[in-house]
């Protein structure tokens, strides 16, 4: 049930960039046709799904401009923290992505709402580790999960800019979506209060084991914190099967951003 500066690309990563702008060219010329799927549309349907409207929020520029040799580097500040963030253009998970930006945003200016201090996190997807080190300086107890080669930058970025404080040292772990779930994280051993995503919607063949992974993760207690990018209809459809499983309420949209915050819960029998 829903309730209501990048650095330089690699051809990889610029390709699947330019079909995305391919498809909302298309989308954009199609927009007076009846079979439109642009994420206009389905974002005015999703928002009469829900009694309560989401906050219409707008990501604020806490990127620091630094005169910097280092085009991979990208300086932010959060909770009073100055954060460093490296980038690596080889994947598409070391590159800072706006839902990044809206969740660290939110979670630094609702900490009443959502209380991280001494809080067990997992984030999956977590990419350049920027969502997880904000939630460690927010005093979590923080697992930030990524696929094996972008654990190198990740495993970085958090000891570069958790090292020094005085906070929980967070924990760095590969977790491929929707594989070896209950041998890595046997529910008998892990149970997490928060579970963050960020992004993790686009284009890719592991929306399934995505889903999954989020079910697994999720028990009763759990609150998810999903924030993304919203374009295409797969993000759409995705949103729908995650509500069919989940209570789930928009939190804040960013409309200059196309980002919608989503947080779910496990259903009550």
């Amino acid at each position: 049930m829903i309730s209501a500066q990048q650095p330089p690309f690699p051809n990889k990563i610029q390709e699947v960039m330019d079909v995305q702008t391919e498809e909302e060219e298309t989308c954009e010329e199609q927009c007076d046709s009846e079979n439109c799927t642009c994420s206009s549309k389905h974002a005015s349907s999703t928002a009469e799904l829900g009694s309560d409207s989401p906050v219409t929020l707008k990501i604020l520029q806490n990127w620091v401009p630094r005169v910097s040799p280092y085009f991979d580097k990208e300086h932010y500040t959060y909770v009073g923290h100055q954060i460093v963030i490296q980038e690596s253009i080889e994947h598409f998970g070391a590159v800072v992505w706006p839902g990044a930006l809206a969740l660290s945003q939110y979670l630094e200016s609702n900490q009443e709402q959502f209380n991280l201090k001494d809080k067990k996190v997992l984030e999956i997807g977590a990419g350049t580790g920027l969502v997880s080190i904000v939630a460690c300086i927010l005093g979590a107890y923080v697992t930030a999960t990524d696929l094996p080669e972008v654990l190198e930058n990740l495993s970085y970025n958090i000891s570069r800019n958790t090292q020094n404080m005085n906070m929980h040292k967070p924990e760095v772990r590969k977790l491929v979506w929707g594989e070896g779930l209950s041998e890595d994280f046997p529910v008998s051993t892990y149970h997490y209060d928060f579970i963050l995503a960020t992004d993790v919607v686009y284009h890719h063949a592991a929306l399934d084991q995505l889903l999954t992974t989020m079910v697994y993760f999720c028990k009763p207690g759990t609150v998810l914190l999903w924030a993304n990018k919203f374009r295409f209809t797969t993000d759409y459809e995705f949103l729908e099967k995650l509500g069919n499983i989940f209570n789930t309420t928009i939190l804040a949209e960013f409309p200059e951003s196309n980002v919608k915050l989503l947080k779910a819960t496990v259903r009550e029998n």
